[in-house]
């Protein structure tokens, strides 16, 4: 199988389980790899034939930006659907990173990541 990778889809959304996430938002950065056979597009250079990633990257963030969500596991969940509606795309990984979560200690980053595929 093969990959299209995206990295870095920045979305501002209102994810959280407490009241301040939900009235100031925050950044959220998304990772997606996709997993497709290339082949067909390759062989005649036809974007038809392969997933038109600016199409999902729109998607995407169109998501984060949309009805929040209390946990970041819903919210890469609802992305990997996303992605899988997509002819072509057999597998996702995405990666829902949370780099400005509530947490009381020095961190850098918190990410969730989930791989969902057709089967």
């Amino acid at each position: 199988m093969d990959r299209v990778a995206l990295r870095g889809l920045r979305a501002r959304g209102y994810h959280g389980v407490f009241p301040h996430e939900r009235a100031e938002g925050q950044t959220f950065v998304v990772d997606l790899t996709l997993g497709l056979d290339t082949r067909p597009a390759a062989a005649d250079d036809d974007l038809a034939k392969t997933v038109h990633y600016g199409i999902v990257a729109e998607e995407v963030v169109a998501i984060v930006e949309g009805e929040p969500v209390n946990l970041i596991e819903t919210l890469a969940e609802r992305i990997a659907q996303a992605c899988l509606k997509y002819d072509g795309v057999q597998e996702v990984e995405v990666g829902v990173h949370k780099p400005n979560a509530p947490i009381t200690v020095p961190f850098d980053d918190v990410t969730v990541t989930i791989t969902r595929s057709r089967v």
